[in-house]
């Protein structure tokens, strides 16, 4: 995803097309939500993030709306970690 992102961001540029891309961590959703929750699991997964704590969707859709509004019109070709650290720690 990452090459395809740099790919499409220099092919579409002479479009004036910006492509950028979201590297998410653990968001707290109905599909991970019985392994979050599971006492076996969860803490373990929690114990990696930096934060100690899962995403919220609503931290990743503010970014999302960032990506999509005039303030990112000269951004492009990048990709945006939003992980509480994880990729870091």
């Amino acid at each position: 995803m990452i090459s395809l992102t740099r790919a499409l961001a220099v092919e579409w540029a002479r479009y004036n097309i910006t492509v950028n891309a979201i590297a998410p961590g653990f968001f707290y959703t109905d599909l991970n939500a019985r392994s979050l929750d599971d006492p076996a699991i969860g803490p373990k997964i929690i114990k990696q993030i930096p934060l100690r704590r899962t995403g919220k969707p609503e931290e990743l859709g503010e970014l999302v709306v960032y990506l999509a509004s005039a303030a990112a019109a000269f951004m492009t070709g990048s990709v945006l970690t939003i992980d509480g650290g994880l990729s870091v720690g």
